[in-house]
């Protein structure tokens, strides 16, 4: 399949409530490298070992905790222009404004916008690509399979948000429509099964790229999520957060909705963060997979197929 259009997340911008802590934590912890301090707003700019864009991750410190906004790369400067013109005569989203290059270190101009649910997001097209240091120089270049220096449970890139917010139909016609997104899975819900209430957005051939839920307030945040290549891995990661006496709130365990293999945790101002293994191979021809509200305790967490309640309603 060749990619056109948005191409996958580029970042997401996490409010904070005490940054050094927040740092110990994404750097120690998780295990994201910092490219870049901005002392005067207060930010902080990091990125996964195997991404080559300058950075993915950016905290701020604020007095709420949250999402500011999630970014999506694409392919170039024409998209830029010309998705930045579908959105504003889709007529689906509010506060759009034009960001200057610069704005973000290493990073080109950016187009923000707010979706139906109340979530602010943006597009980019440039952003300078840092390496991975697994080749000469970081280079390309007779690369090795990982980099020296990795620690913590060092994820290889960010991968996904889950978002909570009211307008679902809103946005699922925006990033479908006028983005150009397709539905891997969706959770129907009431007595004909004929109500969304999640639905899982995939630009790309993941099994998801962003994922919202339908409740009543908007622009909340349910989580931010990183890759790993295992199953092991996970697993891992959970020694790690132990160790690290770090807050985990649920896992390892296993999604029905996606097939991911998981486990949830809290950064020191209750931004839930999740690492993930696993999933499927998404193309556009794949039908869509539907769960039914019935079934929704296997489609969040499989192996015990029971609802977790603070998992459902804990949001920042």
């Amino acid at each position: 399949m060749a990619l056109k259009g948005v191409l996958r997340p580029g970042h997401v911008a996490l409010r904070v409530l005490d940054l050094e802590a927040a740092l110990k934590h994404y750097r120690d912890v998780l295990g994201l490298d910092v490219t870049a301090r901005d002392e005067k707003t207060k930010r902080v700019f990091l990125k996964a070992w195997d991404e080559h864009d300058h950075h993915s991750v950016v905290l701020r410190e604020a007095d709420q905790s949250g999402m500011d906004y999630m970014g999506w790369k694409v392919d170039s400067s024409a998209t830029l222009k010309q998705l930045a013109a579908d959105i504003e005569k889709s007529g689906l989203c509010s506060d759009m404004k034009w960001i200057p290059a610069g704005e973000h270190p290493h990073t080109g101009e950016r187009f923000r916008f707010t979706v139906p649910t109340g979530h602010a997001m943006e597009l980019f097209a440039e952003k300078d690509d840092v390496g991975n240091d697994c080749g000469t120089d970081g280079a390309n270049v007779n690369p090795d399979p990982w980099p020296d220096g990795l620690h913590g449970i060092s994820p290889s890139r960010f991968d996904h948000c889950l978002l909570y917010g009211d307008d679902l139909d809103g946005v699922v016609k925006l990033f479908t429509e006028v983005m150009g997104f397709g539905v891997a899975e969706k959770v129907m819900a009431g007595p004909d099964n004929d109500f969304m209430i999640g639905v899982f957005l995939t630009c790309s051939n993941k099994a998801h790229d962003v994922a919202f839920i339908r409740q009543p307030a908007k622009g909340k945040f349910h989580h931010a999520s990183f890759h790993l290549d295992s199953w092991e891995q996970v697993l891992r990661a959970g020694d790690i957060l132990s160790r690290t006496k770090t807050s985990i709130d649920i896992g390892p365990t296993r999604h029905g909705i996606t097939r991911g293999q998981t486990i949830y945790f809290f950064d020191p101002s209750g931004n839930r963060n999740e690492v993930f293994s696993g999933g499927y191979i998404w193309y556009p021809d794949k039908p869509t997979i539907t769960w039914t509200e019935n079934e929704l305790g296997a489609a969040i967490f499989y192996h015990d197929r029971k609802l977790n309640e603070a998992f459902l309603s804990v949001v920042t």
